[in-house]
């Protein structure tokens, strides 16, 4: 037989074979149409071998089968590198669908735009960050939740870095749908082709406002403890150097160096005159006298009730910052606080504390700041007090009472009757004082206290034939009582008959006279100073051992003392026996005998073993 034709007939039969073998592991259809073709073309090549005598004949034959089989074979490469390209992009496919998922699902907000800036594609998460929908937002411009917190600079820097190709990272603050604003932790990075271009951009956005309130609400606490330590730091600076202080002077002066100091900046005392109810400015410390003068005449010119005003009347602790202050002499007001300096209804002046901002005043509690005023106010009382009982010279003040709601002008009024003071003393929470009264009895002077609102308490002492000593217990609303409270103020009588009645008080001569006109002016409304007189108090050995003896008993041991003096303790026979006297006092009979035993011990000690005095002999 022809070689050729042999060959040919080969060929044909093993592409046939070839193409079954891949149409069975490729079910491709197109292999079923090559198998059918090489199968006729190889029944053909078999007839026509059979007339064929040359093989110059079976040439064209040979070639249409060689090409035959490499049909079958390119085509199975083919197939090859289209399942391999199919898998591959299925896999892609399949990685493109869990992103998908995985940005459909994020607690992220995610969104893309266009490199002008339209949003291309928001995940659902945009509307748990910024209110909107996802179909609100496509074709919308970030612009639509632009809070108005941020400047231009701001948004003309993030645009800048994102269209250079660089990652923009940081917080902003975005207005959701609903008008509220929220703290958004951003991050927009460029998405670039194969040339370096920008396609478009790709944003996620974390709502981190919980976060981020917590983290402000702690920098505030944190600048509010400082503030607070601070101003405790102040507040104790003040408190040591009033233990100090032995006059008024010094005291307002280290008040005002201590609180011209972060975080104040400067502070000033000023005190109301009596004559013509100006604003007088006593000390200051961080300014300059001219701008301290310029604020209190802005005080004293304003027709409006000032701050200082209401600290002064209501007792209080006023704050006040730039929006209260149209008045301010100055264009640039500083806030500043009011503290009124007080002991007992006693008014010693205001202090005036000013601060760079309102924080420094927000950070404390005006309960310290009041509390601090009535620190400096006991201190300058306790001063007044100590030069008070060291100086010879003092100053005499003679007063008309004319208060028809003082209990014991009522007494005289309603009863007809003259009341003369013996003493005051302290008993207990109330002042005590001792009067000898003449014109009415003891039933009729007990009868009138049972009904008044302002005595706590009246006991006949001692009865006799033109009236009684009476022991009152005094309430807040007594002259007596007002002055009582002012420490420097010491009572020498006090005169009451049915038209009229004369209060005498002794100052130190350095005192300040005013402050306790003032203190009874404001709580009572019929008190007038008739005159003052400049005296010098006699000092002897006897005043020596008198201060002597006074010093060395307490409260409780001199009113035993002289309660039973009054009503006749120590006479013989006895006027009132000690359980009535325990009674006047509100206490057990065995307590008022220890205290009138301690009274006399100190007493006799004073006089028998205490230190002889020289005194001249008389003519």
């Amino acid at each position: 037989m022809n070689p050729v034709l042999v060959l040919s007939i080969l060929l044909r039969l093993f592409g046939t074979g070839y193409s079954l073998v891949l149409l069975h592991r490729s079910r491709d259809r197109r292999f079923a149409f090559l198998t059918a073709m090489l199968a006729l073309m190889t029944t053909r090549q078999l007839w026509t071998a059979q007339t064929t005598r040359t093989g110059l004949e079976e040439l064209p034959g040979l070639v249409v089968s060689g090409l035959a089989v490499l049909t079958v074979f390119y085509l199975s490469q083919y197939l090859e590198e289209e399942a391999r390209v199919t898998a591959s992009l299925q896999r892609a496919n399949e990685r493109l669908r869990s992103f998908r998922k995985a940005v459909e699902h994020a607690g992220h907000a995610i969104f893309l735009t266009d490199p002008d800036g339209t949003i291309t594609y928001a995940n659902p998460a945009i509307e748990d960050v910024t209110g909107y929908s996802p179909a609100e937002v496509v074709d919308e411009n970030p612009r639509l939740w632009k809070s108005g917190e941020h400047d231009a600079d701001f948004y003309d820097r993030l645009w800048d870095e994102i269209t250079s190709g660089n990652v923009w990272d940081g917080e902003i603050i975005n207005e959701r749908k609903d008008g509220e604003q929220c703290w958004v932790d951003m991050t927009i990075a460029p998405i670039t082709d194969d040339a370096g271009d920008i396609e478009r951009y790709v944003a996620v956005d974390t709502d981190v406002t919980d976060r981020k309130r917590r983290e402000l609400r702690i920098r505030e606490q944190n600048e509010a403890l400082t503030l607070l330590n601070n101003t405790n730091e102040v507040l104790r600076d003040v408190n040591r150097h009033l233990v100090g202080a032995t006059t008024q002077a010094e005291i307002e002066r280290a008040v005002c160096e201590t609180f011209a100091s972060d975080p104040f900046s400067c502070a000033w005392i000023g005190g109301m005159n009596m004559v013509n109810e100006s604003l007088d400015v006593r000390d200051w410390e961080g300014t300059d006298e001219g701008s301290v003068r310029e604020l209190a005449a802005a005080f004293d010119e304003t027709p409006e009730t000032t701050p200082l005003d209401r600290a002064r009347h209501e007792g209080r602790v006023v704050t006040a910052t730039d929006a209260d202050a149209d008045w301010y002499p100055t264009d640039e007001p500083s806030p500043f606080a009011v503290i009124p300096l007080a002991h007992r209804g006693v008014s010693y002046g205001t202090l005036v504390v000013h601060a760079p901002d309102a924080e420094a005043f927000e950070a404390v509690e005006t309960g310290v700041l009041a509390e601090l005023g009535e620190t400096i106010g006991y201190a300058i009382n306790a001063t007044e007090s100590r030069q008070a009982l060291v100086s010879d010279a003092f100053t005499e003040l003679e007063f008309r009472v004319t208060d028809a709601d003082d209990p014991l002008v009522a007494l005289a009024a309603r009863r007809d009757c003259d009341l003369e003071l013996q003493r005051v003393s302290t008993g207990g929470d109330d002042l005590v004082a001792y009067f000898s009264i003449t014109g009415a009895s003891g039933d009729e002077v007990t009868a009138f206290a049972a009904q008044a609102d302002r005595l706590a308490d009246a006991e006949v002492v001692r009865a006799h034939d033109e009236g009684c000593v009476v022991r009152f217990d005094l309430g807040d609303g007594a002259v007596l009582s007002t002055l009582a409270t002012h420490g420097t103020a010491a009572i020498r009588s006090l005169s009451v008959s049915p038209s009229d009645a004369r209060l005498c008080v002794d100052l130190p001569s350095d005192a300040n006279p005013r402050v306790l006109v003032e203190a009874l002016r404001r709580r009572h409304d019929g008190v007038d100073l008739v005159a003052r007189r400049e005296r010098e108090r006699p000092r002897d050995g006897r005043d020596t051992l008198l201060d002597s003896i006074d010093e060395s008993l307490t409260d409780r041991q001199r009113e035993a003392l002289r309660t039973a003096h009054t009503a006749g303790f120590f006479a013989w026979p006895r006027d009132s026996s000690g359980e009535e006297i325990a009674s006047m006092m509100d206490i057990t009979q065995s307590t008022f005998l220890q205290h009138l035993r301690a009274a006399e011990r100190k007493v006799f000690d004073e006089l028998l073993d205490g230190p002889r005095v020289a005194t001249t002999p008389s003519a």
